[in-house]
């Protein structure tokens, strides 16, 4: 029997498997990552360059995100701080539910 559990987005609530979910979130996490590297890079191509326009920073971007050892270490970094902090929920209830502070 597969494992579900609750995903909430965007005020709706849905059943998914325990795995959908662990990638859905890994998926918004790298998401994230390469919006904030985009705000960065087109941010600093403003600042930078001598004709600043946001077309190349979009293309400085593009290359950039492209790279395989760019994704890679955005996934591989994604997976861990899910992983953590899933593995680290975990503890906290083993040890006798989660305490305020």
């Amino acid at each position: 029997m597969i494992e579900r559990t609750q995903l909430v987005m965007a005020g709706k609530k849905a059943m998914v498997p325990r795995l959908l979910k662990r990638s859905l979130q890994i998926a918004a996490t790298v998401g994230l990552t390469a919006s904030v590297l985009l705000i960065v890079i087109v941010s600093n191509s403003f600042l930078v360059g001598k004709a600043p326009s946001f077309r190349a920073g979009w293309n400085m971007w593009w290359a950039f995100i492209q790279r395989p050892d760019i994704l890679s270490t955005m996934f591989l970094t994604a997976i861990v701080a899910v992983a953590f902090l899933y593995w680290q929920r975990n503890q906290e209830r083993k040890a006798g539910g989660m305490t305020r502070t």
